[in-house]
C-alpha cells in the first residue's frame, strides 16, 4: 500500500493542541494600565520570564500580553522534547564556545532540573517523562560519528554509550537502524501544550496579569519608562522582556539576526498491543537520526508515534502565514520515511499531521540583547531546542533587564550575537542553497560540498 494513503484522514490541526482540556483564553487588554515588568509573547520564552519574574520579587507587576493565545505557536506544536542542551547539541557547542562549554553543559543540567522541579514543585500536568534519547545512525559513515561525539561528551563530563546495531534495534527495532548513541540523563519527554498551559496557570496563581488576543504593535521610550502600544489601549511599563521569537521583533535591528523557518510532523494512532511489541520501544526514549536533514521521532502517553522534522523550509521575505502551517508534499515525503523506518506497522494511520514556525539564527542557538537603555530585553534564535532552553534565556534577560553581572550575563554566549542574515534576495538563495547542499551530503556519506565548508569557515549555519 501506498504509505501516503495512511494520510487520508488526518487532522491539519496540531495534536497536541487538539485537546478538550484546552483552558479559555484570558481577556484582551482594554484601555491603558502600567507595570513593573510587561511580557510580550506567551509561548515558552514569556512565560517563564513571567513566572521566574514573580518567584524573584512576589510583590513585582507583572503583564503579560499574548497576540493569540498561549502556546498557539512554536510552544504548543513541537515534540515535546525537553533538552539539557543550550547550545544546540554538544557538537555546536564545541565549534562556538570551546571555553565555556563545560560551564554551559553545567547551566544545561541544572535548568533541566529546574523545570521537572517547577513542574513537580506547581503540580502542573504535562506527561513529563526522564526518558533520556536516543541519536541514530541509519548510514554507515554516521557510525563512527556517534563514537566521536560519546568521546566528546565523555571530555565535558556527560556519559553516554554508543550501542551497535544490534543493541539500537533492542531498544528500537528498525532494520534502518546501525547504531546509536545513548544519553540516559540530558532529556525528557512531554506534552508541549498542557507544558504552556500549565505555566500560564501558575503565572495566574502567582498573579501575573495575563491579557491574550492583545498584539502589542510599537515599543518606545516615554520619559519614567518603556509604553508597549497594542490595539486597544497602551502599557507603561518600567522593563519590558521581548519574547515574540519567529514573528518580527518590536525592534527592528532585531530581525536581522532571525528567519522563521517551517518545521512539519505527524501523529499516528495509538499503537495496538502487538504493534508496540513489534516495535519494542519500551524504555520511550525520543530519539533522531544522525542525517543533516534529520528526523525526530517520540511516543506520547497513549503509545501513538509522533514522526516530525526532515524538511525545513523558508519563505521568501521571511513571511510567517497560516497556510503555511500545511504542506502535502512534505506529509507525503514524511509518511514515506515513516514506513520504510517501521515496515512491520504497515497499515498505521495518521490522525495528525501540522506544521508551523521556528525562529533560527546563524549559530544555532539563543542570543540576547537590551535597547532602550538596558530598560528593554530581547532573546531569540532558539532554532527547534527552545522548550527547555527558553527557561535559561527568561532568566539571562530578567538577569539583563536588573543590570546583575551573574554567571549568565558573564557568558560569551550571551555578551555575543550571531551574524546576521544578509538582505533579500541574497537571504533566500543562500539559504535555498544551504538545504540543497545539506541534502546533496546526506546523500554522499556526509562529504561537505564547498558551499558548505565556507559556511563553516565563516561560523554561519542553518538548521532545524
Amino acid at each position: 500500500m501506498d504509505p501516503v494513503h495512511a494520510l487520508r484522514d488526518a487532522c491539519p490541526t496540531p495534536f497536541w493542541l487538539d485537546d478538550p482540556g484546552r483552558p479559555q483564553a484570558t481577556s484582551a487588554l482594554v484601555g491603558d494600565t502600567c507595570c513593573d515588568l510587561l511580557v510580550v509573547g506567551g509561548g515558552y520564552s514569556g512565560l517563564w520570564t513571567a513566572l521566574i519574574a514573580k518567584e524573584r520579587d512576589p510583590s513585582r507587576d507583572v503583564v503579560l500580553i499574548e497576540g493569540e493565545e498561549i502556546g498557539w505557536a512554536a510552544s504548543g506544536r513541537n515534540g515535546g522534547f525537553c533538552e539539557s542542551s543550550l547550545t544546540h547539541g554538544l557538537g555546536n557547542g564545541f565549534e562556538r564556545w570551546p571555553d565555556e562549554l563545560a560551564e554551559l553543559e553545567r547551566l544545561g543540567i541544572r535548568n533541566l532540573q529546574a523545570i521537572e522541579d517547577t513542574i513537580k514543585g506547581y503540580g502542573i500536568e504535562c506527561d513529563w517523562e526522564r526518558t533520556g534519547a536516543l541519536n541514530v545512525a541509519t548510514e554507515p559513515y554516521q557510525v563512527d560519528d556517534l563514537h566521536e561525539m560519546a568521546a566528546l561528551a565523555a571530555r565535558y563530563g556527560s556519559e553516554q554509550t554508543v550501542l551497535d546495531a544490534d543493541q539500537t534495534r533492542a531498544e528500537i527495532n528498525s532494520p534502518t537502524f546501525l547504531g546509536a548513541l545513548r544519553d540516559d540523563e540530558g532529556t525528557a519527554m512531554l506534552n508541549p501544550a498542557r507544558l504552556a498551559w500549565g505555566l500560564k496557570q501558575v503565572c495566574l496563581d502567582l498573579g501575573v496579569r495575563i491579557h491574550e488576543r492583545t498584539r502589542a504593535t510599537a515599543v518606545e521610550e516615554t520619559g519614567p519608562g518603556i509604553t508597549v502600544r497594542t490595539p486597544y489601549g497602551r502599557v507603561l511599563a518600567d522593563r519590558v522582556a521581548l519574547a515574540t521569537n519567529a514573528f518580527p521583533s518590536l525592534v527592528k535591528r532585531h530581525r536581522l539576526y532571525t528567519v522563521p523557518v517551517y518545521d512539519y510532523a505527524l501523529m499516528t494512532e495509538p499503537l495496538t498491543d502487538e504493534q508496540f511489541a513489534s516495535v519494542g520501544w519500551y524504555n520511550r526514549q525520543g530519539f533522531s537520526d544522525a542525517a543533516n536533514q534529520f528526523h525526530y521521532v517520540r511516543l506520547s502517553t497513549d503509545n501513538r508515534i509522533l514522526w516530525g522534522g526532515y524538511d525545513t523550509l523558508y519563505h521568501y521575505r521571511g513571511r510567517v502565514r497560516a497556510e503555511h502551517d500545511q504542506r502535502p508534499e512534505t506529509f507525503a515525503t514524511l509518511a514515506r520515511h515513516f514506513f520504510r523506518t517501521f515496515p512491520q506497522l504497515e497499515g498505521l494511520r495518521f490522525t495528525h499531521a501540522w506544521g508551523g514556525a521556528i525562529d533560527t539564527c546563524t549559530r544555532f542557538s539563543a542570543f540576547f540583547d537590551t535597547t532602550h537603555r538596558g530598560r528593554v530585553a530581547f532573546a531569540a534564535g532558539f532554532t527547534g531546542l527552545g522548550v527547555g532552553a527558553t527557561r535559561f534565556g527568561a532568566e539571562v534577560m530578567l538577569d539583563l533587564l536588573a543590570g546583575e553581572c551573574t554567571e549568565r550575563t558573564r557568558l560569551e554566549m550571551v555578551r555575543r550575537k550571531p551574524l546576521p542574515f544578509p538582505p533579500e534576495p541574497v537571504r533566500w538563495a543562500g539559504i535555498q542553497a544551504t538545504r540543497w547542499s545539506l541534502a546533496r551530503a546526506d546523500e554522499n556519506s556526509g562529504r561537505r560540498n564547498l558551499w558548505l565548508k565556507t559556511l563553516d569557515r565563516l561560523g554561519l549555519g542553518f538548521g532545524s
